[in-house]
């Protein structure tokens, strides 16, 4: 029930505009910059966003990118995060500069990172950089990220990473290779939001994913929108062509309003 009046409080609120909730507005005091770093001989430019009107240290949010790459919608997602007096950090996973312009070369791409070894060591790349912002403060940490961010998200997670702020996935990939040895070490508070109709995701994969986390009463919470789809928090996911993949606006913002209050709670 707690998950349904979630997902009917936020819609009641926003019923009554188109916008999607990535364009919303934000303060004019909201500044984004690109952040070049090297790991392993190779160059990645991630992106800082930061509220230039607030002093003192803050909690930072880690943000990561769809298998699309560091294009303009996990940036935005990151200014919203600063606007909310976060500074968030979108990292780099494929290189500077490296963005698909297709599926078959996202698909190409996040394959060729999907071994959780490969993407742990790229985002506490990237934590380590967050953290060492000076509006940061290191111990209040969180991270979310998007459809393959959302399986990163998760990876860190199942690693026994420990975050205050938590973890949030958004229309994520549940199949975790780590699943059965990590669902134990969870120390992290997961927020878990799927499109129930995602054709990506079997029912076999979701049950199965729930399940073990609850068996190994792992600090989780899995919140499944009815209709929709994968990508359902991105406003252009229609225009991929892609079956089984599409905007919803009731779950992206019912997921929006959750991730804010999940963050807001765990960084008390």
């Amino acid at each position: 029930m707690k998950n349904f009046l979630i997902l009917v409080s936020a819609f009641a609120i926003f019923s009554c505009t188109s916008t999607p909730s990535v364009e919303l507005p934000i303060k004019s005091t909201v500044v984004g910059n690109a952040v070049e770093y090297k790991l392993d001989g190779k160059t990645y430019e991630g992106y800082m966003a930061v509220d230039k009107s607030l002093t003192g240290k803050r909690p930072g949010v880690l943000v990561i990118h769809e298998w699309w790459g560091l294009n303009d919608y996990p940036k935005q997602r990151a200014k919203q995060l600063a606007d909310l007096g976060y500074v968030a950090f979108a990292l780099d996973l494929y290189g500077k500069g490296i963005v698909a312009n297709n599926h078959e070369e996202a698909g190409k791409l996040s394959n060729a990172n999907g071994d959780s070894k490969i993407l742990l060591k790229k985002i506490n790349e990237a934590l380590k950089i967050l953290k060492s912002n000076p509006d940061v403060d290191p111990s209040n940490i969180a991270a979310i990220g998007y459809c393959f961010g959302g399986k990163a998200v998760i990876e860190l997670a199942l690693d026994g990473q420990v975050l205050k702020g938590g973890i949030v996935s958004f229309h994520g990939m549940l199949g975790s290779n780590n699943l059965a040895t990590g669902a134990k070490k969870v120390k992290t508070k997961m927020l878990i939001h799927h499109g129930a109709d995602d054709p990506f995701m079997s029912k076999e994969v979701v049950s199965t994913f729930v399940k073990t986390l609850e068996e190994a009463k792992a600090p989780f919470t899995f919140v499944a929108y009815p209709g929709a789809q994968h990508g359902f928090s991105k406003p252009s996911a229609d225009s991929y062509g892609i079956k089984g993949l599409s905007y919803n606006k009731k779950a992206d913002y019912a997921s929006f309003e959750s991730m804010k209050s999940f963050l807001a709670e765990n960084f008390k």
